[in-house]
């Protein structure tokens, strides 16, 4: 189908810098401006770590976990460990002690490379007496090696990255994903990004999500150039946007409807972005976003079980996810298994064509049970619901197991967030099941409200009474100042008070 499908990309490191080694790979936000960096040098600098892993013992097959903020230092160490067939842990900068030591005994990381300010955290950690390595400064300083790092023979199906899932309902599981997995996120990426010579992509998603780790290698197979920023704030995103002068934004979680509860601003449209691109986009905000931004809307959905992304839409109607990359076969089935009729719900499952065999991963480490529930008969059983219509394009209406069932009806809490949303003083919300008196379950929801905004649970859920039917309402409503958000902004709902309660109950 495609010359490059179940090919890596390491190979076409030497060749890009053969041809253009001045081209600009990738530039960063630091105190002192926007600093650019060409292939040669980021070859050079990946050259330099892999030798130093490689002093270090570090071969094929070992696991590095890396714990960094979005820089061009953590850019090349990827690169560096890709090219000693090691394998990359990302972990995220906000994880707790806790956390740390299940990822590291879950991966048998052998050792690990983290920031200076998070070394606390790191040594309270068990890291199963893997030494640690910490960032001070430049990467360089503490782990650059002498001379040219050794010839390795690398595979396509070789396991690049171990990536744990997000854990918004529980504890995260571990993907492996191979070189050539990577190879197709990142091709899939180009094509929903619409992706074009000296386009310039702002990376605010941070690496240990499949969202930022699919851009690393973008330059690598198109001409354009990844601009990094270490921290991902809502004030001043549309600033540095500008300052790097990017065409192409990235969007996951709730980070359009962030953007949009923000003050309107005479400089909404002064930006030279075109196509604004990402999962977790409904109707109502593709249309808000495309209006008062002046972008093109471009929405997908994936999994990072099957190298990121699924579908795409990019023929500009809001709503949907829209049709199966050429290397997968999508359906919806029912439980029994079965074809869903056109038009109506149930589980989006994932089938690969061809040599798309390698962009599906092969199972979760250390977890027999979960890898059967979601690979059957080489096909991968998302656990999502969505509906195909007539043409083939897909909608997609949230978590199979984010139902709640309340009095005999299944309500989606993904349909009753994006509700919510809409009104004017919600900046996000999260809605889930509680005991109910009488019934299944009860929905709680809570609500974070915007900047500056002030509104009662009574004044909510009345709002809320003519945009969502009565078994939808929620019962109890409480209001929290902040999200615990995974890297990829989704919030962690198991993380929620689940006792039936709330600043306003419905009497």
């Amino acid at each position: 189908m495609f010359d490059w499908e179940g090919d890596g990309f390491l190979h076409l490191v030497e060749g890009r810098v053969r041809d253009c080694p001045d081209r600009i790979y990738a530039s960063e936000f630091t105190e002192s401006g926007v600093v650019a960096h060409c292939l040669t040098d980021i070859a050079g600098r990946a050259d330099a770590l892999a030798a130093g892993l490689a002093a270090r013992g570090i071969g094929k097959g070992d696991r590095v976990a890396c714990m960094m903020d979005t820089h061009s230092d953590y850019l090349c160490l990827v690169l560096a460990i890709a090219r000693l067939g090691a394998i990359w842990v990302p972990v995220g900068t906000r994880l707790l002690p806790a956390n740390l030591s299940y990822i590291f005994a879950e991966a048998e990381v052998q050792l690990v490379i983290a920031e200076a300010a998070l070394g606390e955290v790191v040594a309270q950690a068990d890291h199963r007496d893997a030494p640690v390595i910490l960032r001070h400064g430049s990467l360089a300083d503490v782990l650059a090696g002498d001379g040219p790092p050794p010839a390795v023979a690398v595979d396509p199906s070789d396991i690049l990255m171990i990536s744990f899932t997000s854990g918004t309902t529980g504890r995260p599981k571990s993907v492996p994903v191979t070189h050539a997995m990577m190879r197709f996120a990142a091709e899939a990426a180009a094509r929903a990004s619409q992706s074009g010579p000296d386009d310039v992509l702002y990376v605010w998603e941070p690496f240990h999500h499949i969202g930022g780790a699919q851009l690393i290698i973008l330059p690598l197979i198109r001409d354009v150039t990844l601009a990094l920023t270490s921290r991902f704030t809502v004030s001043g995103f549309w600033d540095q946007v500008r300052a790097c002068g990017a065409t192409r934004i990235h969007h996951l979680g709730g980070i359009l409807q962030m953007l949009l509860k923000q003050p309107p601003s005479p400089r909404d449209k002064d930006h030279k972005v075109g196509v604004a691109w990402g999962g977790g986009c409904t109707a109502d905000v593709w249309v808000a976003f495309a209006d008062r931004f002046g972008v093109r809307m471009v929405e997908g959905y994936g999994m990072t079980e099957a190298s990121s992304l699924t579908t795409i839409n990019d023929e500009g109607l809001p709503g949907y996810i829209g049709r199966a990359l050429p290397w997968f076969d999508v359906r919806i089935l029912d439980p029994e298994g079965r074809e869903c009729p056109r038009g109506t719900r149930g589980e989006i499952v994932v089938t690969p064509i061809g040599t798309g065999a390698a962009a599906l991963f092969s199972g979760y480490l250390n977890s027999a049970d979960a890898t059967r529930d979601t690979l059957r008969g080489g096909r991968l059983h998302t656990g999502d619901q969505g509906e195909m219509d007539a043409e083939g394009r897909v909608k997609f209406h949230g978590r199979l197991k984010d139902t709640i069932r309340v009095r005999g009806e299944n309500v989606s809490a993904w349909e009753v967030e994006h509700v919510i949303e809409q009104h004017d003083a919600v900046a996000a919300c999260a809605a889930i099941p509680v005991k109910a008196e009488i019934g299944e379950a009860d929905i709680k929801l809570f609500i974070q409200l915007a900047p500056d905004r002030r509104a009662s649970g009574a004044e909510i859920f009345e709002w809320a009474r003519t945009r969502l039917a009565p078994h939808q309402l929620p019962r109890h409503i409480a209001f929290t100042p902040a999200f615990e958000r995974t890297p990829s902004q989704r919030i962690m709902k198991h993380l929620l008070d689940a006792t039936p309660s709330g600043d306003w109950v419905r009497s």
